[in-house]
Protein backbone atom coordinates (compact mmCIF):
# COMPACT_ATOMS: atom_id res chain seq x y z
CA UNK A 1 0.00 0.00 0.00
CA UNK A 2 0.97 3.38 -0.90
CA UNK A 3 -0.24 7.00 -0.17
CA UNK A 4 -2.17 7.15 -3.05
CA UNK A 5 -3.94 4.13 -1.90
CA UNK A 6 -4.46 4.75 1.28
CA UNK A 7 -5.53 7.99 0.23
CA UNK A 8 -8.62 6.43 -1.80
CA UNK A 9 -11.45 5.81 0.63
CA UNK A 10 -9.84 7.68 3.85
CA UNK A 11 -12.46 10.41 3.94
CA UNK A 12 -15.21 9.85 6.32
CA UNK A 13 -13.51 6.64 8.19
CA UNK A 14 -13.57 6.74 11.60
CA UNK A 15 -10.21 7.67 13.48
CA UNK A 16 -9.34 4.73 14.58
CA UNK A 17 -9.51 3.21 11.33
CA UNK A 18 -7.10 6.13 9.75
CA UNK A 19 -4.63 5.66 12.95
CA UNK A 20 -4.76 1.57 12.29
CA UNK A 21 -4.41 2.19 8.35
CA UNK A 22 -1.21 4.83 9.04
CA UNK A 23 0.51 2.19 10.95
CA UNK A 24 0.58 -0.25 8.35
CA UNK A 25 1.21 2.28 5.72
CA UNK A 26 4.54 3.16 7.85
CA UNK A 27 5.21 0.01 9.58
CA UNK A 28 5.07 -2.46 6.44
CA UNK A 29 5.78 -0.24 3.79
CA UNK A 30 8.99 -1.09 1.80
CA UNK A 31 10.41 2.91 1.19
CA UNK A 32 10.14 2.99 5.20
CA UNK A 33 12.02 -0.44 5.88
CA UNK A 34 15.14 1.36 6.78
CA UNK A 35 13.43 3.53 9.54
CA UNK A 36 13.70 1.66 13.22
CA UNK A 37 10.87 1.29 15.28
CA UNK A 38 11.53 4.56 17.45
CA UNK A 39 11.57 6.43 14.40
CA UNK A 40 8.94 4.74 12.68
CA UNK A 41 6.86 6.41 15.90
CA UNK A 42 8.08 9.51 15.35
CA UNK A 43 6.04 9.55 11.91
CA UNK A 44 3.36 8.31 13.04
CA UNK A 45 3.10 11.14 15.51
CA UNK A 46 3.33 13.52 13.08
CA UNK A 47 1.21 12.19 10.93
CA UNK A 48 -1.31 12.02 13.54
CA UNK A 49 -1.00 15.68 14.07
CA UNK A 50 -2.09 15.82 10.12
CA UNK A 51 -4.76 13.19 10.89
CA UNK A 52 -8.16 15.24 11.02
CA UNK A 53 -7.37 17.43 7.83
CA UNK A 54 -6.57 14.05 6.01
CA UNK A 55 -9.63 12.57 6.82
CA UNK A 56 -11.68 15.73 5.45
CA UNK A 57 -9.64 15.37 2.41
CA UNK A 58 -7.82 18.62 2.93
CA UNK A 59 -3.92 18.40 1.70
CA UNK A 60 -1.54 19.53 3.72
CA UNK A 61 0.19 23.29 3.37
CA UNK A 62 3.52 22.69 2.00
CA UNK A 63 4.78 24.82 4.81
CA UNK A 64 3.47 22.73 7.66
CA UNK A 65 5.28 20.22 6.47
CA UNK A 66 8.67 22.32 5.93
CA UNK A 67 7.84 23.44 9.31
CA UNK A 68 7.36 19.93 11.12
CA UNK A 69 11.00 18.43 8.79
CA UNK A 70 12.70 21.61 9.98
CA UNK A 71 11.85 20.82 13.30
CA UNK A 72 12.67 16.79 12.73
CA UNK A 73 16.22 18.11 11.08
CA UNK A 74 16.91 20.02 14.18
CA UNK A 75 16.29 17.75 16.34
CA UNK A 76 17.87 14.98 14.84
CA UNK A 77 20.23 14.10 17.29
CA UNK A 78 18.12 14.10 20.55
CA UNK A 79 15.51 11.75 18.50
CA UNK A 80 18.73 9.77 16.94
CA UNK A 81 17.77 10.29 13.30
CA UNK A 82 19.94 10.03 10.82
CA UNK A 83 20.03 11.98 7.13
CA UNK A 84 18.69 8.86 5.60
CA UNK A 85 16.14 8.96 8.11
CA UNK A 86 14.86 12.46 7.36
CA UNK A 87 14.57 11.79 3.34
CA UNK A 88 12.79 9.29 3.84
CA UNK A 89 10.65 10.82 6.08
CA UNK A 90 10.60 13.93 3.88
CA UNK A 91 9.75 11.92 0.87
CA UNK A 92 6.29 10.21 2.88
CA UNK A 93 5.22 13.82 4.24
CA UNK A 94 5.30 15.21 0.89
CA UNK A 95 2.69 12.69 0.12
CA UNK A 96 0.65 14.84 2.21
CA UNK A 97 0.78 18.21 0.39
CA UNK A 98 -2.23 19.39 -1.05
Amino acid sequence: MDLKDFFKDIQGQPHYVIERRLNDLVRKNYQYRNLSEKNKKVVLDLVLEYKEKIRKGIGISDYSIRQDLYRLHRDRLKLDLTLLDLKAIKKFTDGFKG
